[in-house]
Order: structure tokens, then sequence, then C-alpha cells
């Protein structure tokens, strides 16, 4: 399966409960089209470069997950019939970044001083 990242734009005129329920939805469209949720990041409400249908805020959400072209179309779809929607793109994630970053990771745990040693020195 390959890796996509999802990243939308939904209005700060939204309600707490609508922005939470819309983001519940994009999420389980891809559990029903047979992917794998990897990520769930939820900015929240920061400050647009420039104004998008007359609003200066934005409420930013981004998805990683695994599966099929047919995931993200769909949620593409969704997004264009939708008004709360302001703004998307989806980008399909390298395999060879993807190896690489778990390799960095492994390297980095083993080079990090153990907690105790991180006190001594100040």
């Amino acid at each position: 399966m390959r890796q996509y990242e999802t990243g939308f734009v939904l209005s700060p005129a939204l309600s707490e409960e609508e922005t939470t329920q819309f983001i519940q939805q994009m999420a389980e469209i891809v559990a029903n089209k047979k992917g794998h949720m990897v990520k769930q990041d939820v900015w929240g409400k920061r400050r647009l470069a420039y104004p998008i249908k007359r609003f200066q805020e934005g409420f930013y959400v981004f998805f990683t997950y695994e599966g099929g072209g047919d995931v993200s179309a769909e949620l593409e779809r969704r997004f264009k019939q939708s008004d709360a929607v302001m703004r998307f793109m989806t980008v399909l994630k390298d395999a060879r970044d993807l190896a690489g970053r778990k390799k960095k990771k492994k390297g980095a745990d083993a080079n990090a001083p153990a907690p105790a040693e991180a006190k001594e020195e100040k």
C-alpha cells in the first residue's frame, strides 16, 4: 500500500462540535475504503498567509494514511462538496524517504543521552 498525506483547512466559522464531527467523518472514510490511518494531526486555528473567502484564520488538519488511490480520491471528492473546507492538498509519500527516516530515528535514539545524564550536565 502507498502512504499519503492529506492536509485540509476548515472554515473557522464552524463550531468545535461541527469541526470534530467533520474530522471524524473524514477519518471514517479512510477506514471504509480499507485504508489504515497512520497519524491524525490537528493543528487547530492558525492565521492564514492570505485571506480565503474573507477569513484570516483557518482550522488546519493533516491525515497520514496508507491505502490505494481510491481513498484520496474519495476524500477529495468530499472536500469539494463541502463548504466547510477552504483548501486541501494530498501528497504521495515517497517510499525511499520513509525507509530513510526509520533508519535515522533508530540511530538518533542510540546517540541521545539518558535523562539522568542530561540533568547532571546542568
